[in-house]
């Protein structure tokens, strides 16, 4: 870049315009023009060739490269639970990309379980500021110690609807999900066993499960499949597939069959209480990831648009037939308001989340009778009866006495 960053952001003459480089709230860059007291939409082509246009042009670019690499950058530093200094987050906010994107996100300070979020103010910091949701403030030293706070953090100290709630009072969005990110639990039928079969039974496309997870840093391997490899920990995951060896592998899609950890060194399987909770709970969000975005057939039947508005319809004319007045329909989830928490189903492919909480593990059970919850309007789709009975489940949730089921539910009562 033949500009300083300072003077790109200065306006300079061009011929009859001016030009300079700007940085809005989000951390996006551009090139605004004027002519007079008037703003172009764009810079006249007549000058597109000008040195000192190409040069604004060129450090635009890299602002834009910097920002998509700040923004991997923090969403992996996250996962990895990896401290900084506070001396180097206030470096950090000195640059205007960077100053976007940690200005929206949660951090927690050391050991000490306290999650603040950086003052967010206009100049040159000097002093690393920082406010709790309840708005006390804390002033941080060069030396202490913070990292971008994950959501099993929050489900761990029961404060998680807290920080959604001030995100959504404060209209604030993250640049990647963070407080609103999906959390993965371990089972209790998975304790004592080395392999997770959350997601078994799935069929995927290999070409687009690998191109999906390739930016996750997942990498293929011929021999071992699909592996996740933390260095820090040692720990090697992998997702294994069970693919049909008597018919052409590019007619049938291969099977989930089971997710797996092992020592990195060793190689040694290792059981699901040995993993720590967030390599688990990333983990495991991949996959779900992956699964949605690779199902066989290019799209999954349960998770259609066409599928979705049919299944809100369906919902919405039964709320009145079963006396519901605490559900809500959103986009493509049912909310629900309970004695003992707040849930959504989703309802393509039924996969319930608590508010402020993991997602909870409702195990349908297709082999009985069809036809014992009657859904007007709809053929013998079992998802659609699957989901309906879910949401009259947690609607009346005071009502729930299976202990599975009361175990994962972290909500007051």
């Amino acid at each position: 870049m033949y500009i300083s960053m300072a003077s790109g952001m200065q306006w300079t003459a061009v011929d009859d315009v001016e030009i300079r480089l700007y940085v809005d709230e989000t951390g996006k860059s551009g090139v605004l023009c004027k002519k007079g007291e008037k703003m172009l939409k764009s810079i006249p082509s007549r000058l597109g060739k000008h040195a000192y246009v190409l040069e604004v042009k060129d450090a635009n670019k890299k602002l834009k490269d910097q920002y998509l690499r700040a923004k991997k950058l923090m969403e992996v530093s996250m996962e990895d639970g990896a401290y900084f200094t506070a001396a180097e987050a206030v470096g950090l906010m000195n640059n205007p990309v960077v100053r976007a994107i940690l200005r929206t996100l949660v951090f927690i300070r050391g050991e000490d379980t306290e999650f603040l979020i950086l003052e967010d103010k206009t100049g040159p910091i000097t002093k690393l500021k920082m406010r709790a949701w309840d708005g006390s403030m804390k002033e941080l030293e060069e030396n202490d110690s913070i990292r971008i706070a994950h959501p099993l953090d929050f489900y761990q100290m029961g404060i998680w609807h807290s920080y959604q709630k001030y995100l959504f009072d404060n209209q604030i969005c993250q640049p990647f999900k963070q407080v609103f990110r999906e959390l993965y639990v371990k089972l209790a039928e998975e304790l004592g066993q080395k392999s997770s079969r959350m997601f078994a039974g799935n069929q995927i496309q290999p070409q687009k499960t690998v191109a999906c997870l390739k930016g996750r840093r997942w990498i293929a391997d011929y021999e071992e499949g699909l592996q996740k490899i933390y260095y820090k920990e040692n720990i090697i995951a992998r997702i294994y597939a069970l693919a049909d060896w008597f018919s052409p592998s590019d007619v049938e899609a291969p099977t989930l069959e089971w997710v797996e950890f092992s020592d990195r060194k060793t190689f040694e399987a290792l059981k699901i209480e040995q993993v720590p909770d967030l390599i688990y709970s990333e983990v495991m969000r991949d996959v779900d990831l992956a699964m949605s975005v690779a199902h066989a057939g290019g799209v999954d039947p349960q998770t259609s648009h066409s599928t979705i508005e049919m299944r809100r319809a369906i919902v919405e004319f039964n709320l009145p037939l079963f006396r519901l007045n605490n559900v809500t329909l959103k986009d493509s989830h049912a909310l629900i308001q309970g004695k003992r928490g707040n849930y959504n189903v989703h309802l393509g492919s039924g996969v319930v989340h608590q508010e402020g909480g993991a997602m909870l593990n409702i195990l349908p059970v297709h082999s009985q009778k069809r036809g014992k919850l009657f859904l007007p309007f709809v053929d013998e789709d079992p998802k659609t009866a699957e989901i309906m009975s879910k949401i009259v489940l947690l609607a009346e949730d005071a009502k729930i006495k299976d202990p599975f089921i009361l175990e994962q539910i972290k909500g007051s009562y």
